[in-house]
């Protein structure tokens, strides 16, 4: 193993991510998910030159799934204590007004992520059980916070501001955020290059649909718009998450149906959107209910593609035109039915789908549009722990760090 790998890693409530990779070439040497901490039958994957490792047994917490994950790694060949990696790069999901650049971790940073936990408390707690896991682990390895956020920190000021109480606002930090910015950031650049634009001539939309779900507006690489808010809450429809919704819907679930208020938020972040819908937030197994004749999953389906559709217009509206539109992420990746379907009918918008490029199987950056077409269709997969790796490296090499 080289001494310029990244350690990349994506806590989540209740799982760790993680990929060792090379920010240079974008190899990966190992990866892995620790799932289910916290619970009795939790376990660990772990993938190395071509061989999985599993652990099955309890995970009490963030800290007892990295040193099972540590003690992986040394068992498969890559003792990271003992042979050192460049930086440890963590997706952190709401850097607020604060954090809009990656950031070196100190005492800090860690205190002022975890203030930040009011703006993502399903989120943040998370990010900061991995940081402290792995400054304990990796005493004297830098840590570097990349904030799902930042891509998006300088939206332009009527995209970012809600109509309420500005001094309200300004006490409580209300604005529009937006997430996913790593990736939409990632996946842009990757467009203007396979396009072979300079990023500054290009008006793009991207969206990324995984179970988590948003959309973006680029101009000349800067975002103009997106679809996710305050919280990961606003946009399109999600797996669990609904996505739009009229704010009077909290306050009369609040009154006729006498929910709490953390019950509402429980709702609309584990139990609506697809799942909501239909029972289920998984899109292939959404898709069987729909071949079966479920008409909860059909329209849980149309929802889905109304909400995109909707935003496609707004975006076209707002950029002046488009010269690429782009899907990535697990569902924008894999579902060649979604891409059809959002983009259906806009012939006259210069927007059309070739059917044989659409449903082709490659899993590389790819045009699906047809030969010809005004504007360019594409299916770009995201490597956010790639682009997390460079960024974490190039934090430490401009400040001397590791």
């Amino acid at each position: 193993m080289n001494d310029d790998m990244v350690l990349v890693l994506n806590s989540g409530s209740s799982s760790i991510k993680y990929q060792l990779l090379d920010p240079e070439s974008g190899v990966v040497a190992a990866s892995g998910m620790v799932d289910r901490i916290g619970e009795e039958h939790a376990g660990i994957e772990h993938q190395v030159d071509g061989r999985i490792f599993e652990h099955r047994g309890p995970i009490a917490d963030h800290a007892a799934g990295l040193r099972l994950v540590f003690q992986m790694f040394a068992e498969s060949g890559h003792d990271l204590a003992a042979a050192g990696v460049r930086a440890v790069g963590h997706r952190v999901v709401h850097g607020g007004e604060v954090f809009y650049q990656p950031t070196l971790i100190d005492d800090a940073v860690v205190a002022a992520i975890s203030e930040l936990s009011s703006l993502a408390p399903l989120h943040n707690p998370a990010n900061v059980a991995g940081i402290e896991s792995a400054r304990a682990l990796l005493p004297g390895v830098p840590q570097v916070a990349v904030f799902d956020t930042a891509f998006f920190h300088g939206l332009p000021g009527a995209a970012k501001t809600y109509a309420i109480d500005a001094k309200l606002a300004a006490a409580h930090g209300i604005r529009k955020y937006g997430f996913h910015g790593t990736s939409h950031e990632y996946v842009s650049g990757r467009v203007a290059a396979l396009l072979e634009r300079d990023p500054a001539e290009l008006n793009q939309i991207i969206f990324h649909l995984g179970n988590g779900a948003s959309a973006s507006a680029i101009r000349g690489g800067h975002p103009i718009d997106t679809t996710m808010g305050l919280t990961p809450l606003e946009g399109l429809v999600m797996g669990t998450r609904g996505g739009d919704l009229d704010p009077g819907i909290i306050a009369h679930l609040a009154r006729s149906a006498q929910l709490s208020i953390d019950q509402i938020d429980e709702m609309l972040n584990r139990n609506a959107g697809l799942k909501g819908l239909s029972g289920v937030n998984d899109f292939r197994e959404l898709q069987r209910l729909i071949d079966a004749g479920d008409a909860a999953a059909r329209l849980a389906y149309d929802v889905y593609i109304h909400r995109m559709r909707r935003y496609l217009g707004a975006y076209l509206i707002e950029l002046g035109g488009v010269d690429a539109i782009t899907f990535t992420a697990g569902v924008g990746e894999n579902s060649p039915q979604v891409r059809a379907d959002a983009l259906a009918g806009l012939s006259r918008f210069g927007i059309d789908v070739d059917p044989d490029r659409n449903v082709a199987e490659d899993r590389v950056a790819r045009y699906i549009s047809a030969p010809g077409a005004e504007i360019a269709v594409l299916v770009v997969p995201t490597n956010e722990e790639l682009a997390i790796a460079q960024a974490a490296h190039r934090v430490v090499t401009a400040q001397g760090a590791g």
